[in-house]
């Protein structure tokens, strides 16, 4: 995985914030029910998504080290490389409308969430930082399609550290849009929701991933080199 996927995920992660406000506006609101807006619960709760995944990247970085070690370089590695890329591409289509594009991936997570969302109740309404925190660190196992997809490159990097790293990347891409829509929840969600916003978001996604699957072709017919 190319350095220039650090930037990749993190652009992925800011210019998908539509779904992001979609999946997490609902929560990032209450924090901010019952008085105005504190701006240190947001922080926490947001601190706390992306500790989550951060060790969701690590996972899957360890994960696809030891497969490609275990297993024939090349083949795993255009393999992992071809699912990364097919992720971006129906994360573009989903932005662009295709709301069915990332479907499966969100059902494939729902049997991990029906068992974490009951806990997540008990830090609810999030008054503190003590409970804002742990709050984001349950919340960040929520099943989401965008988030699936930067785990797919994390797969791809090689080592628990470039994993964590990438979804890192991709979380930092997110926070701007998670809170700003704590602070100014209805005006963003009314931005986000604009035709052109969302077309220039899925188009630049959906590039990302064509791009990464010409890559792939090269990479099968060079051999590596």
């Amino acid at each position: 995985m190319p350095d220039s996927a650090f930037l990749a995920l993190f652009l992925v992660g800011l210019l998908g914030g539509t779904h992001c406000i979609g999946m997490c506006g609902g929560i990032v609101g209450a924090l901010s029910l019952g008085g105005p807006p504190r701006f240190s619960l947001h922080l926490a709760y947001n601190g706390g998504r992306l500790a989550s995944y951060a060790i969701a990247g690590a996972l899957a970085g360890a994960l696809g080290g030891l497969g490609l070690t275990l297993a024939g370089q090349l083949p795993l590695r255009l393999v992992l490389y071809l699912l990364a890329n097919l992720m971006l591409i129906a994360m573009g289509l989903y932005l662009l409308g295709v709301t069915r594009a990332l479907a499966f991936t969100e059902r494939a997570g729902q049997h991990l969430w029906r068992r974490l969302q009951p806990l997540s109740r008990r830090f609810l309404p999030a008054r503190s930082v003590a409970q804002a925190l742990p709050l984001g660190l349950l919340w960040g196992w929520l099943p989401c399609g965008l988030v699936y997809s930067a785990l797919a490159s994390a797969l791809t990097s090689g080592s628990a550290l470039r994993g964590a790293g990438l979804m890192l990347a991709f979380g930092l891409g997110t926070l701007p849009n998670l809170l700003l829509a704590g602070l100014f929840a209805a005006r963003l969600r009314d931005y986000a929701a604009r035709r052109g916003i969302r077309l220039a978001a899925g188009l630049l996604v959906l590039g990302f991933g064509v791009w990464g699957l010409f890559a792939a072709i090269r990479l099968a017919f060079t051999g590596g080199a």
